[in-house]
């Protein structure tokens, strides 16, 4: 073979590879995902590893793409000593761009495999509140009758002063109010709630994180649901998950839900 042939030759066999290198990828990145829902179809605990609060009987948990794949079925199935759980909150964004990567998946999964289902945005204190509520909308859509209202997780400042951020939070509720018709649900830490929000965000619906309680968080003031541990353990679920309860009856619950 000539130079010029050789020459040839050798980019038609690099153009190859290059065009094939997308269905390698692809073609791996499969395996892999199978692999990963396979070993989570597989995970199954004896007991959901934590102390459950008693005197609630509505349980669920929430997640986010630090779960990786979950297998949907095996959640709903889980029972012990009558426990169930009976909602999830899954992370749809964060700030003004992210996109949680397994949103679609868990969102679409819980649609069916029939548990109540609630999304949230992980708010960053240093973006414009309505712009992040803005991505949230482009995420998701749509709320279904039955659905839990909008979250949105206020954990840190950031380096912001509390009144700015004040102010950018309630932008974004406000934004996310109009855009879905339901007064949005606000998660933040007891401690970094009453400090940092407290009063003035009272109107709204409350979701407190705060551990190692055995009845109830202790915060100044109402609260709709509690997640009081981050080391649960779920059938389906490769890794440690929040837990939550809600605060109050089934009528209650479903008075809470998108109409």
């Amino acid at each position: 073979m000539d130079k010029k042939k050789n020459k040839t030759f050798w980019w038609l066999v690099i153009a190859s590879v290059v065009v094939a290198m997308p269905t390698i990828a692809y073609f791996i990145s499969t395996i892999l995902r199978v692999k990963k829902i396979e070993k989570a179809t597989i995970v199954t605990y004896t007991a959901f590893g934590i102390d459950i609060p008693a005197n609630y009987t509505i349980h669920g948990i929430d997640i986010s793409s630090h779960q990786n794949y979950i297998h949907w079925p095996a959640v709903k199935a889980m029972e012990i000593k009558k426990i169930k759980i009976g909602f999830a909150f899954v992370k749809a964004t964060e700030g003004l761009n992210d996109t949680d990567k397994f949103f679609k998946f868990n969102w679409k999964q819980l649609k069916e495999d029939s548990i109540v289902r609630g999304a949230y945005l992980f708010f960053l204190a240093t973006k414009s509140g309505k712009k992040q509520a803005e991505n949230f909308i482009k995420t998701v859509p749509k709320l279904e009758a039955g659905d839990l209202p909008p979250v949105l997780d206020v954990e840190e400042l950031y380096g912001v002063k509390p009144a700015l951020m004040r102010a950018r939070v309630q932008e974004c509720l406000n934004t996310l109010e109009a855009a879905y018709r339901v007064k949005p649900i606000i998660y933040s830490y007891a401690d970094f709630y009453e400090t940092n929000l407290g009063k003035e965000f009272n109107s709204y619906p409350l979701w407190i994180a705060h551990y190692f309680e055995k009845e109830k968080p202790r915060v100044s003031r109402d609260w709709s649901f509690w997640q009081h541990s981050e080391n649960g353990k779920v059938n389906g679920i490769t890794t440690n998950v929040d837990f939550n309860v809600f605060k109050g009856d089934s009528a209650a619950f479903r008075n809470m839900l998108v109409k």
